[in-house]
């Protein structure tokens, strides 16, 4: 089964994250087919808009795949991963065309990261966002997607997001700016999320390419700060070893601080 699907119908690209057993948490080959959509995105003259989903009801996207982190012991190996990540929200962030994310269900990490860079977001009524990281991994997120976060829902409501390790539920997201559309089931999400595609679609594409690029300079100018030692302080520490392991294995984390 194919872990990432990708069609275009008369002038839309729809992706769906297809690990609906795995409640389509994110393997590497996953993120690298989205980097690769979306740089293609840019060169397709017709097309008009791209639609990100999950498969089935019960998740968008869980996160990247715990499992993959089994072998992480190097600060290189975090970096590695921060970087490999950045380089698919990037991609995301300058494709030219306008981006939607239709969220059902669970959008936490990798996922969250990637509902947070596309344009526009509309959620089924169960949809649950966050990063409940202090939790589960005891990692933490890079400099560019602290500043992403910040720059869309205000620093104290990210403070607020990573101390708690909630998730939001859809009116309370939609009340901070995490979405802007709330549907009452998945049929009617994926619906509006074609009819709100097309509707953008019969639009000038020279203003939204306008629009989405002075938005991503306004980001990146108040990003410019590095945050490598925090990464690699989280990602190589005993904590984050134990995280792994006792999220893998189900039982509780027992955090000690190194």
């Amino acid at each position: 089964m194919d872990e990432l699907l990708y069609e275009i119908r008369d002038g839309i690209g729809f992706i769906t994250l297809n690990r609906p057993q795995a409640r389509n948490a994110l393997t590497f080959p996953m993120y690298e087919r989205l980097r690769e959509i979306a740089l293609g995105a840019g060169e397709d003259r017709s097309l008009r808009a791209l639609v990100i989903t999950g498969a089935g009801e019960k998740a968008f996207a869980a996160g990247t795949d715990i499992s993959q982190f089994r072998e992480f012991r190097t600060p290189e190996d975090a970096l590695h991963y921060e970087e490999r990540i950045d380089r698919v929200l990037v991609a995301l962030e300058e494709c030219p065309k306008p981006t939607i994310a239709a969220i059902a269900g669970a959008c936490t990490g990798g996922g969250a990261a990637i509902a947070a860079v596309c344009d526009l977001r509309i959620a089924a009524a169960n949809a649950r966002i966050g990063f409940p990281i202090a939790k589960t991994l005891g990692n933490c997120l890079s400099m560019a997607n602290y500043g992403r976060l910040a720059a869309l829902i205000g620093p104290a409501r990210v403070i607020d997001l990573i101390y708690t390790a909630r998730l939001v539920e859809a009116e309370e997201a939609r009340s901070i700016g995490l979405l802007s559309e709330i549907l009452p089931d998945h049929a009617a999400l994926q619906a509006r999320a074609e009819a709100l595609a097309r509707t953008i679609a019969g639009h000038a594409p020279l203003t939204l390419r306008a629009t989405k690029e002075a938005m991503r300079r306004l980001r990146l100018a108040a990003r410019q700060v590095n945050g490598d030692d925090l990464v690699t302080m989280c990602f190589t520490s005993n904590d984050f070893r134990e995280g792994v392991q006792a999220f893998l294995g189900k039982r509780p984390m027992d955090w000690t601080g190194t």
